[in-house]
């Protein structure tokens, strides 16, 4: 099937996968810089699993995580990580409900990229899909994934932090947050005039 996407912004593709992604895909997910707030690294065939659970997601809803590529001066395109939206294969705590998440090869952190994709996936998710409500969530000690669902104008649901059911208890990661954003917060945003949180006059968060 033909996987529909947010529109370009203005440094970033997100756009269908293909079998070229699979390298570099396999590389970011062995980074265990990438990694810290994840169990473990994965393994090439945990890595080309997942790759082809994100694909099968596409198939089924029409929706997904989507690779994410930086726009080159010369035209081209380069791989750089995911964003997008997906529906948790697990039950979680708090319900069915639509996730936005993202992970990056660590060369391409602490330049916006995270913020602006995700950005994009959230009028994608509200404007074209119609969802009423869009959640994040991540260990408590993942404050970078933290910050940026702060910056998209998430609201934390404290009452809504949980264990991760798959992790055994003490462990490190054990503990999740959890944000939530409505559509009509989003439309609120948009009538109001204001940029969403963390958005630069160049549509950049950090």
């Amino acid at each position: 099937m033909t996987v529909q996407g947010p529109a370009p912004t203005a440094r970033l593709l997100l756009r269908a996968w293909c079998e070229a992604d699979r390298a570099p895909f396999r590389a970011m997910n062995a980074d265990p810089r990438v990694m810290a707030c994840f169990p473990s690294t994965l393994t090439d065939v945990q890595s080309d699993a997942l790759f082809d659970r994100i694909v099968a997601h596409h198939a089924q809803h029409g929706f997904g995580l989507w690779a994410l590529a930086r726009k080159e001066p010369s035209g081209a395109s380069t791989f750089i990580g995911f964003t997008g939206l997906s529906i948790p294969a697990w039950q979680t705590p708090f319900g069915p409900r639509v996730e936005i998440g993202w992970r990056l090869t660590h060369d391409h952190w602490g330049q916006g990229y995270a913020t602006e994709a995700a950005r994009a996936s959230l009028a994608y998710g509200f404007d074209v899909l119609q969802i009423d409500e869009i959640v994040s969530f991540t260990a408590a000690i993942n404050r970078r994934s933290e910050r940026v669902m702060q910056r998209l104008g998430m609201h934390h649901d404290a009452a809504g932090d949980f264990d991760h059911p798959a992790l055994p208890p003490g462990h490190r990661l054990e503990r999740h947050v959890l944000y939530r954003l409505t559509r009509e917060a989003w439309a609120m945003a948009r009538r109001g005039g204001r940029r969403h949180p963390g958005e630069t006059a160049a549509g950049h968060g950090g």
